[in-house]
């Protein structure tokens, strides 16, 4: 299995960028599919979950109204919207793939079978 995580960069505050991860090697329709975020010096952080059954997605406190994430399964993808990016969202983001999760249980680290490698969102003037 293999989930490759990309479109990071570095934005403007107040700027917009979408991260994409793609999965390989599992069924992907059947994993609700995760952001995470970590910044230097702080431990990984849930952001966002979109579940793998039905159109229902999951964010934490910070990013509502900001970003959104989707997901597209014929594409075997999984899209994060950042948009009014501000420099604390600078962080290394990655994405993640539960197996059948679903609820706001989806949030813990440990709910995930499988982990991108991580692309860089630096949010900076």
């Amino acid at each position: 299995v293999q989930l490759q995580a990309s479109g990071g960069g570095l934005v403007q505050p107040g700027g917009s960028l979408r991260l994409s991860c793609t999965a390989s090697g599992l069924i992907f329709s059947k994993y609700a599919m995760g952001w995470f975020r970590q910044a230097p010096g702080k431990e990984r952080e849930w952001i966002a979950t979109h579940s793998w059954s039905v159109n229902i997605q999951y964010y934490t406190d910070s990013v509502k109204g900001r970003f959104t994430v989707s997901r597209d399964n014929d594409k075997n993808t999984t899209y994060l919207q950042m948009t009014t990016l501000k420099p604390e969202d600078t962080a290394v983001y990655y994405c993640a793939a539960a197996y059948f999760c679903s609820g706001t249980g989806c949030s813990v680290p440990q709910q995930y079978n499988y982990w991108g490698q991580g692309t860089l969102v630096t949010v900076s003037s």
